[in-house]
């Protein structure tokens, strides 16, 4: 296990420790992330992370000027068994690289039966408005990951938004992840999308498939 996965698995059961030992159920407010970092004794940065992954598989919400609550108690035990599964030893993480292309793909397929007009246009203005500030022609993984966010959403099945999500958000905290991937890759998958040509935006997938480097 890395280091950045030690710290990360730790501070998350740490906080699903504070979260029962404090009492708080349901649309209780957590502690700052300032509280929580000198509770925690760990940085801000890496309690920020574990709350925006805690947010995102839905256990957590951050109300603009009230601070962070509650969404669903029952759910925290979801936190500890990724955890501990995923950043457990290398199998478990080729394992998380293996789902999620395979649940990509299934996205795709999805995608390309239910996308919309909208979210087509979606993906094209991203592409208008890229970074151009780099001399290569390859986009971040941040762009990477708000672009493929968009065609999750287009397929309008919830659990499959939630489970890519969750996959994601582990696999980006748990690699320094390369996508090396093109700006003719999301061009050429925005014509496979509108054209509804799975064949076509699986083999892309394949083709331009993920890179990752550990710590």
């Amino acid at each position: 296990m890395t280091t950045q996965g030690k710290v990360y698995q730790n501070i998350l059961q740490k906080i699903k420790a504070i979260i029962y030992n404090d009492g708080l159920q349901t649309g209780d407010k957590l502690p700052s992330e300032r509280e929580l970092s000198e509770r925690l004794n760990a940085g801000r940065s890496s309690v920020r992370e574990a709350l925006r992954s805690m947010e995102m598989l839905g256990l957590i919400e951050t109300r603009r000027g009230e601070g962070t609550f509650i969404a669903n108690a029952r759910d925290h035990r979801l936190v500890e068994v990724i955890a501990s599964f995923i950043l457990k030893d290398t199998k478990s993480k080729a394992d998380l690289l293996e789902t999620r292309k395979l649940i990509e793909k299934d996205i795709l397929r999805v995608a390309c039966e239910r996308i919309s007009d909208e979210y087509i246009f979606r993906l094209r203005t991203m592409m208008d408005h890229k970074d151009n500030s780099s001399d290569r022609d390859i986009l971040s993984t941040e762009f990477d990951t708000a672009f493929f966010r968009v065609i999750v959403s287009s397929s309008g099945n919830h659990l499959l938004m939630r489970l890519w999500a969750e996959l994601a958000d582990y696999h980006q905290t748990i690699w320094h992840q390369l996508t090396f991937r093109p700006t003719y890759y999301y061009e050429a998958m925005i014509d496979a999308l509108a054209s509804r040509n799975q064949e076509a935006a699986i083999n892309l997938l394949d083709q331009y498939e993920m890179k990752k480097t550990e710590e």
